[in-house]
């Protein structure tokens, strides 16, 4: 009987969870993130949105993944105390943000940024986009927690292995770690952001163990650089 009722009562949960997620209104001037989206490059915007994750404090700002029920946001270098940092932008924290959306090398960010802490608490959930993967679709979650699974372990630089310290080859154990794995014969890039997932984190030591042909699963942000370049904060390899 008690197993019952806690079945019953995670299923009511969860359809509140649904209801939250589907009709969660707006403040005033707000916009849904069809309106941000549909806004134009250089224009002023104003958003509420969930903290999904940090790159580190550096100098007065950070970088912020965040993401609504609708869609993605990166915040880019938002200006903040170290101790708001800390103790107030934390993961799940919904903020108002006003800045100018703008657009680099295909990733869209929001910069010039201020905010405020509201009241509410929203932690995503990854959605598969695996089979949007060389679609033109793939971009409408851009800057979302995203999974990919069922891809399989690539050279990055050929005859280089699995993996790389920077971009091209030029860095050093503790920065970006870049890597590649395919899907239907199309190779793409993935990285882990020395400043979101450092070394000795799970993830980054994951990516250095990697062995070609292996398949894998993945979790990460729907990051753009001249094309997707997720920031990768999970790795797993299939069994």
């Amino acid at each position: 009987m008690k197993r019952i009722i806690a079945m019953v009562l995670v299923l009511m949960m969860s359809l509140c969870v649904c209801a939250f997620a589907e009709t969660e209104e707006k403040g005033e001037g707000v916009m849904t993130y069809a309106e941000f989206a549909a806004a134009d490059i250089e224009t002023e915007v104003t958003v509420e949105t969930y903290i999904q994750d940090r790159q580190s404090w550096w100098q007065g700002t950070a970088r912020f993944y965040t993401q609504d029920m609708e869609g993605g946001y990166y915040l880019y270098d938002m200006p903040c105390t170290e101790e708001e940092y800390e103790n107030s932008l934390t993961v799940g924290t919904k903020i108002k943000v006003t800045g100018f959306k703008t657009e680099w090398a295909g990733e869209v960010e929001i910069i010039d940024t201020t905010w405020e802490v509201l009241e509410g608490v929203y932690i995503a959930e990854p959605v598969d986009v695996t089979e949007l993967l060389g679609t033109k679709e793939l971009i409408n979650s851009q800057n979302m927690l995203v999974s990919f699974t069922g891809l399989t372990v690539e050279e990055y630089i050929e005859g280089e292995g699995p993996f790389s310290y920077g971009w091209d080859g030029s860095g050093t154990d503790g920065s970006d770690i870049y890597f590649s794995a395919s899907l239907n014969g199309e190779k793409y890039t993935f990285v882990v952001e020395s400043d979101l997932r450092g070394a000795g984190t799970e993830v980054y030591e994951a990516v250095k163990a990697l062995e070609l042909g292996q398949v894998i699963d993945m979790t990460g942000y729907l990051y753009w650089y001249e094309g997707v370049q997720p920031h990768v904060i999970n790795v797993t390899v299939a069994e």
